[in-house]
């Protein structure tokens, strides 16, 4: 059983037991979250898919950690003008564990 669910403007596969990374969330370490934005639910052989979600699901999940991604560098260049920039930027994330799909 699995269920596609939308947070910070993203979409993620969301599984009990499976651990996501998503838009920072503000919510402390060890809270339960409810994600009440699910656009679809397979269980096994039938799927059910939202207009645009799905009436009285819910996703449970707990908060693992806050944390930032790696860095992502990048370089602008123009060249013949001795214009060189480089910058990076570590975006902020919540890694949630899945602990339970209600239908």
């Amino acid at each position: 059983m699995y269920a596609v669910v939308e947070t910070g403007g993203k979409q993620y596969r969301a599984a009990p037991g499976e651990f996501v990374n998503v838009e920072r969330l503000p919510v402390e370490v060890g809270d339960q979250v409810t994600l009440d934005r699910v656009l679809m639910i397979a269980d096994g052989e039938s799927v059910t898919v939202g207009r645009p979600t799905v009436e009285g699901a819910f996703v449970i999940a707990t908060v693992i950690g806050q944390r930032r991604a790696r860095k992502v560098l990048f370089f602008h260049y123009a060249p013949k003008k001795r214009e060189r920039k480089k910058r990076g930027h570590r975006q902020y994330y919540t890694r949630l564990r899945i602990d339970e799909i209600l239908a």
